[in-house]
């Protein structure tokens, strides 16, 4: 496999399949508004749904149009991710694999006015704040959600927010991405993107184009640079 070398301003993390892997919690918020919502195709939601915002996924599987409504289920479904993903014998919310070595390399530099890394996640705030710190990662200055868009991806908005929040330009990004409507995103923004297969097939991931495809972030070694910004080496198919 072929090993790349490069230097980027801001690494932009999506999180969940990404960073953290909440699979279990997820199907089960799913099972639940199957229960509530009839008409909901358990099959289509979970080969398709990942990596779009929760309130994008009520609308198309759910058929939900009233706004007040949306968000009010977007909390209680995102809410129920966490309780099914704590309940004894559940494998709860968990670093994916390199993601901690990756972690203490980077942590120290989340803070403004000149983070290295951020977050840039189709979530909630009040899920995507407790899942990451259940999975035992310190939340960066910079942490971009589904409220702060007004498009969600697969549309570049969230990688451009972030670039812009961190103060670097977006070419001058990479951005980590598991699922296809991600990878579309980085790549809409202008940024690198590496292409995870932690949830996805080759092929669908492959089909957005990103820069480098890795099996996960085990393929991955950062470091902070002294000049500013991260070098990453990418162990990459």
């Amino acid at each position: 496999m072929p090993v790349s070398t490069i230097h980027v301003d801001a690494i932009l993390f999506d999180m969940d399949g990404t960073l953290i892997d909440s699979t279990a919690g997820v199907n089960g918020a799913w099972e639940m508004f199957a229960k509530d919502y009839p008409g909901v195709d358990m099959d289509k939601v979970l080969s398709s749904a990942h990596g779009f915002r929760t309130v994008d996924n009520l609308r198309i599987h759910c058929g939900l149009t009233d706004p007040e409504v949306i968000e009010k289920e977007a909390e209680r479904f995102e809410t129920a991710i966490v309780t099914v993903a704590s309940q004894p014998g559940s494998e709860g919310i968990v670093k994916l694999p390199g993601v901690k070595e990756i972690m203490e390399e980077l942590e120290p530099a989340r803070h403004l006015p000149n983070p290295v890394w951020a977050v840039c996640t189709s979530a909630t705030r009040k899920y995507s704040s407790q899942a990451i710190v259940a999975a035992g990662i310190a939340p960066p200055d910079v942490f971009i959600r589904s409220e702060d868009v007004e498009r969600g991806k697969p549309n570049p908005d969230p990688y451009l927010e972030g670039a812009h929040r961190c103060g670097v330009k977006p070419e001058n990004c990479i951005v980590v991405e598991d699922a296809p409507p991600g990878v579309r995103s980085g790549v809409a923004a202008g940024c690198k993107t590496i292409g995870l297969l932690t949830t996805h097939s080759r092929e669908a991931v492959l089909a957005e184009k990103p820069t480098f495809l890795v099996k996960d972030l085990s393929c991955v070694t950062v470091k902070r640079s002294p000049g500013g910004g991260v070098d990453l080496t990418i162990d990459h198919e």
